[in-house]
């Protein structure tokens, strides 16, 4: 038997300065000696075991599946990721109500002293067409200048948060004094089919880039596995 997994070069990409998506877990694990598109051809054709035909048959099918929407097959094949990620990111990518998710706590945890900064040349400027997002690099010493300030701001915050929790203050509300590009974790679980719009959306160029990073970074680790698909 064959672990569709083997399949991937490397489990864990690092994303932005301190986040990761790693590759916990997929299913199918033991398909013979196939990828994971095994799985949406059997389910496609209601069979089991080696119940396939040829590899370009195969594919054939899976082309035809997703031109005509037909997309149950598609939620056979599930993974499970470990990522880590800005709350911004989070609150952005929690969205997609697709997927099972279980997040660290800072209820029952104290919040790890790591934020996200960008480099200067991703500081970006507002954009003049979309309301919700930046395009082009800010000039360099305004870009330097956000840095400084947000260095600033999460020491101060995080300072405070420690203080906080020092003098009695529940975990729960004291972390309301940490700014949105503190660090997360979670595990995210979600079938192909929903990974896959999780995916158009996400991979776009329209997205906002530090989310994209995560996306692209998803899609290389599940290239393999299911590479037809």
């Amino acid at each position: 038997m064959h672990d569709v997994l083997s399949n991937v070069p490397e489990l864990q990409i690092n994303c932005l300065d301190k986040g990761f998506v790693r590759l916990i877990d997929s299913m199918p694990r033991l398909v013979s000696d196939k990828t994971a598109d095994v799985a949406i051809v059997q389910a496609a054709r209601v069979s089991y075991g080696d119940g396939t035909k040829s590899v370009n048959e195969d594919r054939g099918l899976i082309r035809y599946l997703l031109r005509h929407s037909h997309t149950t097959p598609f939620e056979m094949v599930e993974f499970k990721f470990h990522c880590k990620m800005p709350i911004f990111v989070a609150r952005q990518w929690i969205r997609h109500r697709t997927a099972n998710v279980n997040e660290y706590s800072g209820r029952y945890s104290v919040m790890k002293d790591e934020f996200y900064i960008p480099t200067t040349d991703n500081v970006r400027k507002q954009s003049k067409t979309n309301k919700q997002g930046g395009d082009q690099p800010i000039e360099e010493m305004d870009a330097k200048g956000f840095i400084d300030i947000l260095n600033q701001s999460c020491l101060d915050a995080y300072m405070n948060y420690g203080e906080s929790i020092a003098n009695g203050v529940s975990r729960e509300q004291a972390r309301m004094i940490l700014p949105v590009n503190n660090y997360t974790e979670w595990y995210w679980k979600i079938d192909l089919h929903n990974l896959f719009h999780f995916l158009a959306l996400r991979c776009d160029a329209h997205a906002q880039m530090e989310i994209r990073v995560f996306a692209e970074a998803m899609l290389k680790l599940i290239e393999p596995i299911v590479p037809v698909a």
